[in-house]
């Protein structure tokens, strides 16, 4: 595993990239309906009407060669990614869109980001639970999403 502290160099450019995917998702995705802005409220998510879904056959749809090259070894992003949360802007792999669990489980990390105050904040925290042993999917954060996935959806069956 790379430590943190050698990708953290790296951090404008990821913070770059997720605020470039964010404005897409924005651009070309949906709002969320009424029943996904009162979980996104139960959850804490201060500004539901912002967030936006954008369905994609793969997810992310495009992530630059050294972001693609540094994440794939944590399996934060790999072929079985279903869903990533760019702070208010949602990737949903086509095959998983309409599933409240993993909408819920994204709208976690949303009210993360803003929890925390951004995309630096947010993924400085994130990135070094997922380059920290155990790492990805084991960290605070990620837990934390999983928890309340449970909490609201309930067992997973």
């Amino acid at each position: 595993m790379i430590p943190f502290a050698f990708l953290r160099p790296l951090l404008p450019l990821a913070c770059a990239w997720a605020a470039t995917q964010e404005r897409k998702i924005a651009r070309d995705g949906v709002a969320l309906t009424p029943g996904q802005v009162a979980d996104a409220r139960r959850i804490g998510v201060a500004k539901p009407e912002q967030v936006r879904l954008r369905v994609a056959d793969k997810v992310p749809p495009s992530l630059s060669w050294v972001l693609q090259r540094l994440a794939k070894p944590t399996g934060l992003v790999s072929e079985n990614t279903i869903g990533m949360t760019l702070r208010y802007g949602i990737f949903i792999r086509a095959d998983h869109w309409g599933e409240r669990r993993l909408l819920v489980h994204e709208l976690a990390h949303t009210a993360q980001y803003e929890r925390f105050g951004g995309f630096r904040p947010f993924l400085e925290i994130y990135l070094a639970e997922c380059f920290t042993p155990p790492g990805y999917p084991f960290g605070a954060l990620e837990q934390e999403a999983k928890r309340i996935e449970q909490e609201i959806c309930g067992e997973a069956g």
